[in-house]
């Protein structure tokens, strides 16, 4: 059983609540459950925090033991180098993911400087960005 931990940055504790055109009306622990449905030969973890050194902990802790890390690092996608390091340092791959399509918002989400560190990116789906992100973990 492949285990994958799944990390969000800040305001994402907000889903549901936060700019619902942008975002939808779905918390992410409902649509963490589905998850769970959707992929029951997996261990799915979940962890959130709005501090950056937090989210490189759980990366830290997690990037040498598990199958594979979804990341949504928010806003610090587009200000953290001190991330883009935690995700050259560890071993297990990295799949970047936004709900939104950054690419039609403001210019400054526009780059990302977890990008070059990361296996790949999912951009723009939605919450459905997550599961695709799992399942590209599964077969990898």
């Amino acid at each position: 059983m492949k285990r994958i931990q799944i990390i969000n940055g800040p305001n994402l504790n907000l889903l549901g609540k936060r700019e619902p055109t942008v975002y939808g009306n779905q918390t992410f622990e409902d649509y963490f459950q589905e998850l769970k449905q959707l992929f029951p030969n997996a261990q799915l973890d979940y962890f959130q925090s709005n501090t950056e050194g937090a989210l490189i902990d759980k990366l830290h802790e997690t990037g040498f033991t598990y199958d594979g890390i979804v990341l949504n690092a928010g806003a610090y996608t587009h200000t953290s180098i001190a991330i883009a390091d935690a995700i050259r340092s560890i071993t297990v791959p990295v799949i970047e993911v936004h709900i939104s399509n950054v690419f039609k918002r403001e210019d400054y989400r526009h780059h990302s400087y977890l990008s070059e560190a990361c296996k790949g990116c999912i951009v723009g789906f939605g919450m459905d960005s997550y599961r695709l992100a799992v399942d590209s973990i599964l077969h990898f």
